[in-house]
């Protein structure tokens, strides 16, 4: 009887422990309305850096295939995917990962994780950037701006070494982000990195960028806005 009793205890026990965990939408799965970046298996859809946007449009189609496959060789020597996430190692220098595609208005998902005194961003258009670091000021800022805010609103990054989710909307040359559901950037004009005295280009890559210390992205996923 005491036996039966524990065995139906027991099996109380595990209903409600399975009926109350929460459970995890699957990595790499976009939703609704969106498109995944990253299919969680390999680098499809993404390819090593050549130069900025100004001196790639200097180059000749020739130069540019021939510069581009010199980068994607580099690119895999440093960028993997492992357990569904994307990585870089830590090492090769200026070496970022690229959309194969080129976007205008979108919005973009993403999980990150880096670790003690990591850093890197999130390129728009292939302009630099919304930032990835362990530093005080946080996360989330428009890093190379001088002219409108740079840094967050506020700190919304999580320990590091723990994963953090972007929520980045662009539209015209707007910029808004959201850091784990606390909005830390509104509505800010990202400039034009490469060339001041202009707006920030229509169209470009999306970029992850590594800055010598070692990363981790997995739940890429965009949605295209369309412009009037």
């Amino acid at each position: 009887m005491h036996k039966l009793v524990s065995l139906s205890l027991l099996a109380l026990f595990v209903h409600l422990l399975s009926s109350t965990a929460p459970v995890d939408a699957e990595d790499n799965s976009p939703p609704e309305g969106f498109v995944a970046l990253f299919n969680g298996k390999d680098l499809s859809g993404w390819k090593g850096l050549v130069a900025d946007p100004k001196k790639r449009a200097e180059l000749t189609p020739d130069q540019l295939q021939q510069a581009q496959v010199a980068a994607d060789a580099k690119m895999r020597d440093h960028w993997s995917v492992v357990d569904g996430m994307i990585r870089y190692d830590g090492m090769g220098g200026h070496n970022h990962l690229c959309t194969t595609k080129d976007y205008g208005d979108f919005e973009l998902l993403v999980d990150w994780k880096i670790n003690k005194g990591g850093d890197s961003g999130i390129y728009l258009r292939g302009s630099p950037q919304v930032q990835i670091w362990d530093r005080e000021d946080g996360s989330g800022g428009l890093y190379n701006n001088m002219k409108h805010p740079s840094k967050p609103s506020t700190v919304a990054d999580k320990p590091v070494g723990q994963w953090n989710t972007f929520r980045i909307r662009i539209v015209g040359e707007n910029v808004t982000v959201h850091l784990n559901d606390q909005l830390v950037v509104d509505n800010v004009v990202m400039e034009n990195y490469w060339e001041r005295e202009k707006p920030i280009y229509p169209t470009g890559q999306i970029e992850l960028q590594s800055h010598g210390s070692e990363l981790l992205f997995k739940n890429i996923y965009l949605r295209e806005i369309p412009r009037p």
